[in-house]
């Protein structure tokens, strides 16, 4: 039944026709604070889904302060894991919720953040382990946010690091990964290959430009990635709703970056 449960589930997550993804990370709230584009969540969150987004993710604070905005239907996925800038090490992240505070919100998904290569790597691979048995156990779909971070990273894009990062992900029982974009749609098509779960890309900082984004996301998609899950440069875009859209014609419909530059609201 468990499995049931999890396939209902990722049905308001991955699209039923290109089995793709657009997420908006909202989480930045523990890490750095009130962020410009995150002081009003709900009109954030009634922004991005007026665009498309398939979901939104965030911690508890998401959906009891009203993720649904005003009254537009999208996907949530509550974060499980979290530090602070402030914190001694902010690449160690600890469970701050489990998979049970999940369910009693209405959540579609959890998800959980592991920096591979940090000095707290093996706490962090014993929590994604743990929080993936209990998504089993209830049906609950898990994105693993499997990053290369530490003394031993050279560049968190270095494919051969984002490739093991994301193997270990696929292979400590997560249902998503999301990870860095390698550089080139070359080096990104071995992560995917090495992943036995969709990969979705990570935003990072800002990009310097619009066309940038959409480039990158129609590299990662034409590769086999199934779509991105974009935070800041999302939510701080001078038009979070358009640039949604524009991001969703790219990974559900197979836009160009030049075709969806043109797509209007």
């Amino acid at each position: 039944m468990s499995k049931i449960g999890k396939a209902i589930r990722l049905e308001r997550i991955l699209d039923r026709k290109t089995h793709r993804t657009v997420i908006i990370p909202m989480d930045h709230g523990i890490s750095v604070g009130p962020i410009a584009g995150l002081i009003d969540m709900p009109a954030t969150v009634d922004k991005v889904a007026e665009g498309g987004a398939n979901a939104v993710l965030g911690h508890m604070g998401l959906p009891l302060h009203g993720h649904r905005g005003y009254g537009r239907d999208v996907g949530l996925i509550i974060h499980l894991s979290a530090s602070s800038a402030l914190g001694p090490d902010p690449n160690h992240k600890v469970l701050v919720t489990d998979v049970e505070d999940a369910i009693r919100v209405g959540a579609d998904a959890v998800s959980i953040h592991v920096n591979v290569g940090a000095d707290d790597e093996a706490e962090m691979l014993h929590d994604l382990g743990r929080v993936a048995r209990s998504c089993d156990q209830w049906g609950m779909p898990l994105v693993a946010m499997m990053y290369p971070r530490g003394p031993k990273v050279n560049s968190e894009h270095n494919v051969e690091h984002v490739k093991l990062a994301a193997r270990i992900g696929s292979e400590l029982g997560a249902d998503i990964v999301k990870t860095n974009y390698t550089g080139s749609a070359d080096t990104f098509r071995e992560v995917v290959r090495g992943c036995s779960v969709p990969v979705v890309i990570a935003g990072g900082p800002r990009m310097d430009t619009e066309r940038d984004l959409l480039q990158m996301v129609y590299d990662a998609v034409q590769v086999g990635g199934a779509g991105v899950a974009f935070g800041r440069n999302v939510f701080q875009a001078e038009n979070p709703t358009l640039l949604v859209r524009k991001l969703c014609k790219v990974v559900h419909e197979g836009y160009t970056p030049d075709e969806a530059e043109k797509v209007t609201l």
